[in-house]
């Protein structure tokens, strides 16, 4: 009884799920590929898979709820139950996912493709149903080639259903359900699917609308429960047999699908804003920080300031302050950069301060005198050949009134600053923030060797009412700076293009490094020497560190073309009267090394030689010591003249810089009277000789000029000895010009804002010039092959060396200040080169006659003449006996004045052409001996003379000369006794020659004269070395007797000199 009220139960219900599943069927019905239908399928399958596996990996929730969910959908409802299920479930679905957090959708975008998992295993591995082959349509479902996995837990009611259906034999009238696995997901809705709507009446098998699905399988398939659910797994999916919960599940994943896409959106689009906005605010930021950085950098840039002037000597003696020292020669005023220290160290003059080592606080302080910004220390070791002494760290200190001092801080302890690694090499240290100050103090820490210092500071006026002596306001309008190599060719460049009329540019030659040394010539003629146009240079840069003169001429050249365009009268003058040539780098590699290195921060060396090594200052040929070697033996002006001498044999093939071949060329070329080279280092004017010529011994001076024979000592003691020693002191240093060269040297000293002020002292010593800032460079600091020697003794040009002061490379600042106190000298100097004499040598046709002799009485350096026969002779005012003397002309002697008027006195000769080419021609002729010349009335006792030989010149004045004649040539025998002897001073020698060279006695000679007969002379026979001046004259050996030996003829025994070269530092 049982069993058929629960079948019938059952029948009913199925009945009314199918009426009800094929009306809504019939409503959503809509046509659809069964492809698209089995894909859908195939993704909800594999998302209900994973769905599955999240669940059971929930541990918050209970195992009896999945199978309750399983067991859900084989119940039978009513309508209003499933509407009331699906809210449930909605509702229920809602609560799990926001206290489950089940994951979302969109984590896994991209679902599993079917190939990776295509059928679920099966655990009991039965075979699947094959396909009917009648209806292919009603074969493809949706989960078509999906697996499904039979249970394999005990049946459910459904399954007992069935069962009972099939023994009832009810299996054909009630269509099989296809059992849905919990938790698989069935589209309710597939677009493109095909559903068969459901009948609304139940058909027998004899309807001619009845479809079984047994009707599908071969009558001999059995049928049996394995077959049933295996047709129902495969064919079912095909069918519209929807459980009526799967809708709204499948809906709500949709919508929550939607609404995570949506929020998936809305967080995609806030990601974004954010991202902007991050974005904009790091820009912001970065724009900030740059901006802050900028601002930062104006205060942690240090501030360049220009120094204070402990090296220039403008912070004076009593400014300088320490704690102690080591002795006299070490105080504080020792204590500034780059001072030198003299040859004996121990005197007082020391190259540092030095402090006393037993003392515990050492400090070094400098008295600005008001308040400033110190802004940076330079420090350096001591100036010594023996000793390495250095600082190596200190700290810095401040006051206003020394007493409270304050030591510079950074902030989290005192600063520390590291100084030198070496006595010769500055180093700086600058602050961060300037300190407003008026004192200053080095604080010593540590150091090498000796505690020794030199220091400079940097420190920036502060802005006031009156002005500092670092503030100058130059009254020209001029380019204040240090110019390079290639700014100073620029800067030549546009003064040759604003004054073309008057300006040339030219070379002199190139350096080792084949930098050309341009020169530019301001004349009203450039490029051509004018007759009666004096040449005048200045020269700069020998030593490249010495950076001033260099500048100095390039502001000259600026000031000459812009008022020679604004008619200054005083610089037309000049432009008019003078060609003036100015070369402002002599040394332009070294030049470009200290450029580099910048002002303060190069050593005293850095930059002083060429590249290859030369001092070109010194570097010219010794001419001193051949002129000198000359005057001993007497042999000037005959053999050797006192000017022009011509430079030593292979001299130019020798240890030679490349400038100084460049420098001698270009002195060669042109006919400068006056010139000026500007160095550095010191505060002076120097003027030669800077050799300084060697003692010579007093007694044998003395046994020559009274007729005694060399080797016989006269009666002098020490004290007689001492005072010829003072007396000739100063002949040993001074030229034959020497007058001259100190007026020349005056006008520019003395013409110098502040050169002259030596209360000061000089730059390293005490002042060495007796307070007129000038000085013989012999006698302060002597040297071998200068230039100012050899411009004096191979050209006609007087040259000196102008000291310009004690900081060889100064400030940019202090230019100004600097031009303001030489730009008067410097013209002035050039107006010295209209001093004295000067004219036109010509001959009675009136050509021009070059190369000729101009000598002065009195004064033993002569000058010849130019290219066009005009000369300049610097003369002081007085009056002047001057010959002229040319070759195959006659000399002419004219008295010329000078006088303290502006511009050179003119003295013009005309020389009459003389028979002496003839007789030199008739000389040739006999072999080059004498040929006496006498006159018509002592013709006859000359000749008798010449017969006999051996007869005297009392004798033939004897026989054909009367008294009144005797007086009227007593001026021309004196000049044949002159000949007379020289003639036969050569033939002793070439006798002595002949005597060496056929080993034979030398013969005896017997000489005689009108005053006195000299009794024969035995020469014993010598072989003596030969002296390095031999090469340079016609003779090979000499006689120890003098030749000159008489009343109007003195000689100078011979001697030897030891020369050694020492190179200075200037």
């Amino acid at each position: 009884m049982r069993g058929d009220v629960l079948v019938l139960w059952v029948s009913l219900t199925l009945c009314l799920a199918l009426a009800c599943a094929g009306e809504d069927a019939k409503e959503d019905h809509v046509s659809r590929p069964q492809t698209r239908a089995r894909e859908v399928r195939g993704r909800v399958q594999h998302r209900r898979r994973e769905g599955e596996e999240d669940a059971e990996m929930m541990l918050d929730e209970p195992v009896d709820v999945v199978g309750e969910e399983k067991t859900k959908p084989k119940k039978k409802k009513t309508p209003e139950e499933i509407e009331a299920a699906r809210a449930k479930k909605a509702a229920e679905k809602e609560a799990k996912a926001k206290k489950q957090k089940a994951p979302k959708p969109t984590k896994k975008p991209k679902a599993p493709k079917p190939t990776k998992k295509p059928k679920a295993p099966k655990p009991t591995k039965k075979p699947k149903a094959p396909k009917p082959t009648k209806k292919p349509k009603a074969s493809k479902t949706i989960g078509e080639g999906e697996g499904v996995q039979p249970a394999t837990r005990r049946p459910t009611l459904e399954e007992e259903e069935e069962k009972l259906l099939i023994e009832l034999g009810w299996d054909r009238l009630i269509p099989p359900v296809t059992p849905i696995e919990p938790g698989r997901e069935e589209p309710y809705q597939v677009d493109g699917a095909k559903k068969p709507t459901a009948p609304t009446k139940p058909h027998t098998e004899h309807d001619t609308d009845y479809w079984d699905a047994r009707h599908e399988v071969p009558d001999h398939y059995p049928v049996n429960k394995e077959t049933t659910t295996t047709e129902v797994i495969m064919y079912i999916p095909e069918e519209t047999t929807t459980t009526p919960f799967i809708g709204p599940w499948y809906e709500e994943y949709d919508y929550a699908d939607l609404a995570a896409k949506k929020l998936e959106e809305e967080a995609e689009k806030a990601r974004k804003e954010k991202a902007e906005k991050a974005e904009r605010l790091r820009k912001k930021w970065e724009e900030e920080e740059e901006e802050r950085l900028k601002q930062m950098s104006v205060h942690v840039e240090p501030k360049k300031c220009p120094p204070l002037g402990l090296e220039s000597h403008k912070v004076e003696d009593d400014q300088l302050l320490a704690s102690s020292q080591s002795h006299h020669g070490f105080s504080a005023q020792r204590g500034r950069l780059n001072m030198q220290s003299s040859n004996d160290e121990e005197d007082v003059y020391g190259g540092a301060w030095c402090a006393e080592p037993e003392e515990k606080n050492h400090w070094f302080e400098v008295d600005a005198r008001r308040e400033v910004e110190f802004t940076g220390v330079i420090t350096q070791g001591r100036n010594s050949e023996q000793h390495e002494d250095f600082v190596s760290s200190f700290f810095v200190a401040f006051s206003n009134d020394s007493r409270d001092w304050t030591v510079l801080h950074d902030g989290y302890a005192e600063w520390l600053f590291y100084g030198n690694v070496d006595k010769d090499t500055p180093v700086m240290a600058q602050f961060d923030v300037p300190a407003v100050a008026r004192y200053i103090r080095i604080l010593p820490q540590s150091w090498n060797g000796s505690l020794c210092l030199r220091a400079e500071v940097l420190a920036c006026q502060l802005p006031n009412s009156y002005q500092s002596e670092n503030e100058v306001s130059p009254s020209d309008d001029l380019d204040f700076r240090h110019h390079n190599y290639k700014e100073m060719r620029q800067m030549m460049k546009v003064i040759n293009e604003e004054c073309p009329n008057i300006t040339r540019i030219y070379n002199i030659g190139k350096s080792s490094q084949g930098l050309k040394m341009y020169a530019m010539e301001i004349s009203d003629n450039p490029g051509e020497h004018e007759t009666g146009e004096p040449e005048f240079r200045y020269t700069a840069g020998l030593h490249g560190n010495e950076a001033l003169g260099r500048e100095l001429l390039l502001l000259l050249m600026q000031f000459l073309c812009k008022e020679y365009n604004d008619d200054n009268p005083r610089v037309r003058r000049l432009v008019e009267g003078v060609r003036i040539h100015l070369v402002p780098s002599l040394n332009p590699d070294a030049y470009e090394l200290a450029y580099e290195m910048g002002s303060e921060m190069g050593n005293w060396a850095l930059g002083h030689w060429t590249e290859e090594g030369y001092d070109i200052f010194q570097n010219f040929p010794d001419l001193n010591s051949i002129l000198w070697g000359a005057e001993d033996r007497g042999w000037v002006p005959r053999i050797i003249p006192n000017h022009h001498i011509p430079l030593p044999e292979n001299f130019l093939n020798g240890s030679v810089a490349v400038e100084t071949k460049a420098i001698i060329s270009w002195m060669e070329r042109n006919p400068f009277v006056l010139g000026a080279n500007l160095q550095g280092g010191e505060k002076m004017v120097v003027y030669p000789f800077d050799m300084q010529r060697p003692p010579r011994s007093v007694s044998e001076g003395q046994g020559s000029r009274r007729g005694r024979r060399p080797g016989v000592e006269p009666e002098m003691n020490e004290e007689t000895w001492a005072r010829i020693q003072r007396q000739n002191e100063g002949a040993l240093k001074e030229t034959a010009d020497d007058t001259m060269f100190r007026w020349l040297a005056m006008s520019y000293a003395h013409s110098h804002l502040t050169l002259t002020e030596t209360y000061r002292g000089s730059c390293h010593t005490d002042d060495i010039t007796g307070g007129q800032g000038i000085i013989n460079r012999a006698s302060w600091k002597p040297v071998v092959g200068s230039m100012n020697d050899f411009s004096y003794l191979h050209t006609n040009c007087f040259e000196l060396s102008i000291f310009l002061g004690c900081d060889k490379f100064p400030h940019e600042s202090e230019l100004p200040l600097e031009w303001e106190n030489n730009r008067e000298a410097l013209l002035s100097f050039i107006e010295q080169v209209h001093r004295g004499i000067k004219g036109i040598v010509r001959d009675v046709e009136g050509n021009p006659l070059p190369n000729a002799t101009v000598s002065v009485e009195g004064v033993k350096h002569d000058v010849k003449t130019a290219a066009g026969g005009d000369y300049w002779r610097l003369l002081n005012p007085g009056e002047y006996r001057v010959t002229a003397k040319a070759d195959g002309h006659t000399p002419q002697t004219r008295l010329c004045m000078v006088g303290y008027d502006s511009g050179a006195s003119p003295c013009s000769f005309t020389l009459a052409k003389s028979n002496w080419d003839r007789i030199k021609q008739i000389m040739a002729l006999n072999g080059k001996r004498p040929i006496r010349v006498v006159t018509k009335t002592s013709t006859s006792g000359v000749s008798n003379g010449a017969t006999s030989g051996g007869a005297s010149n009392a004798g033939v004045t004897r026989t054909g000369t009367t008294e009144k004649t005797a007086i009227n040539s007593n001026s021309q025998n004196t000049e044949r006794l002159r000949r007379l002897r020289l003639m036969r001073l050569r033939k002793l020698r070439l006798q002595k020659i002949r005597a060496n060279l056929t080993t034979t006695p030398a013969t005896t000679t017997t000489t005689t004269t009108t005053t006195t007969t000299t009794p024969p002379t035995t020469k014993p026979e010598t072989r003596s070395t030969t002296s390095w001046y031999d090469s340079w004259f016609p003779v090979d050996s000499w006689s120890t007797e003098s030749p000159f030996e008489g009343g109007m003829f003195k000689s100078v025994p011979i001697e030897d000199y030891n020369f050694e070269y020492k190179i200075d530092d200037y």
